[in-house]
């Protein structure tokens, strides 16, 4: 029997732990080929996330370093791709939420016929600039996308209003609610899974735990040094302690060292596979972050966020009221975080446990729709 393939394509650590769900749930359907492919937009996380869900690729373009410019990586993705769609011949390809991966996928698969689902359609912040480029890379999957696997009624709203139509429009959830599910019960079944952040914790015992995750590209530069000023002076707190895991892009992670690494109460670490920072999160009082799936994993652990970014695609959270925009400004970060801090009913009303994007099932809805498509 012919089995139709089906193509699974993404290349950095959140879109491989968003997927992961999804690879799992389509193992439910022997009748389909599915196959997946990774570019390796970023090798070591990449790599980190692969070994947590027990993921092979079919593929590995190994493209890490294709290209110092965003347009020669977009560029080296595109002709790789597109040589891989050659070869495979896949009946419909997969993509994730909105990097330069997922750009390159859509636009390969586009130019060769071959329809692409979108798994996190939707996601809107209204601004270009804001996130960079990852604002035009879903607008692009918008468009060229024919199936659309949207996370949240907004999303879905996001769709409609840009002419998608309805029939390819699904809401299903969001996955990271799935992958965080999966992750929190292996902890409680093998807590060995997340030692790695048990010392960085043990050095703070008595003290409130503050993370902090930056790695966006609109946030390098000034913005970054605002916020590691923000940081160093929460640092001046002695009820506290600061875990900042590291990017390793030296573009973030050079100065966010040279202004914390004398800083008593700031743990810089490496970056942390998925199980040790999701124990990192759980173990938090308070998170300071520009990250969408933090954004997205904090409230559903009853954890704060203050986002360090002036407008924000998930709106859920903020309306929910488990996150709050703060942009990069420091005085405006250790106020807030001061408010939080300092006013136990607030920090009360703040740190409970909110389901906002997805009950955990999501990937099972994405697989289904997936083999429907496939089937007709």
């Amino acid at each position: 029997m012919h089995r139709p393939c089906l193509l699974v394509v993404f290349g950095t650590r959140p879109e491989a732990i968003k997927m992961a769900p999804v690879i799992e749930a389509l193992r439910n359907y022997p009748q389909i080929d599915t196959r997946v492919l990774v570019t390796g937009q970023h090798r070591g996380l990449l790599e980190q996330a692969l070994r947590t869900f027990g993921i092979v690729a079919h593929v590995d373009l190994a493209l890490m370093g294709a290209g110092a410019t965003l347009d020669a990586q977009l560029a080296a993705m595109l002709v790789a791709i597109g040589a891989a769609l050659e070869r495979k011949r896949p009946a419909r390809v997969v993509v994730h939420g909105d990097t330069l991966t997922t750009l390159a996928t859509t636009l390969a698969a586009h130019l060769r016929g071959v329809p692409v689902a979108h798994v996190e359609a939707g996601l809107r912040s209204g601004d270009l600039s804001a996130p960079w480029p990852e604002e035009g890379s879903r607008r692009v999957a918008g468009v060229l996308a024919d199936l659309h696997f949207a996370p949240s009624a907004a999303a879905v709203a996001a769709l409609r209003a840009e002419n998608v139509p309805a029939a390819a429009i699904h809401l299903t959830g969001n996955t990271v609610a799935d992958a965080l599910r999966i992750i929190q019960a292996r902890i409680a079944a093998a807590p060995a899974l997340a030692d790695a952040i048990e010392p960085v914790l043990a050095r703070f015992t008595g003290r409130r735990i503050v993370t902090g995750t930056v790695h966006r590209r609109e946030n390098h530069g000034a913005a970054l040094e605002r916020i590691a000023e923000a940081i160093a002076r929460l640092a001046m707190r002695e009820d506290i302690g600061i875990v900042v895991p590291l990017h390793p892009n030296p573009v973030i992670a050079e100065p966010l060292s040279a202004r914390l690494g004398a800083c008593a109460r700031v743990a810089l670490v490496p970056a942390l596979d998925y199980p040790a920072f999701v124990r990192l999160m759980a173990a938090s009082t308070l998170i300071l972050t520009d990250s969408g799936g933090v954004q997205e994993e904090a409230p559903a652990l009853g954890v704060p966020v203050l986002v360090l970014r002036d407008v924000t695609e998930r709106p859920e959270g903020v309306a929910a009221g488990a996150a709050r925009l703060v942009g990069t400004d420091p005085a405006r970060i250790v106020a807030a975080a001061a408010g939080l801090l300092d006013d136990p009913a607030a920090l009360e009303a703040a740190a409970v446990v909110r389901h906002c994007y997805g009950d955990g099932h999501a990937a099972r809805r994405i697989a289904a729709l997936l083999a429907a498509a496939l089937a007709t």
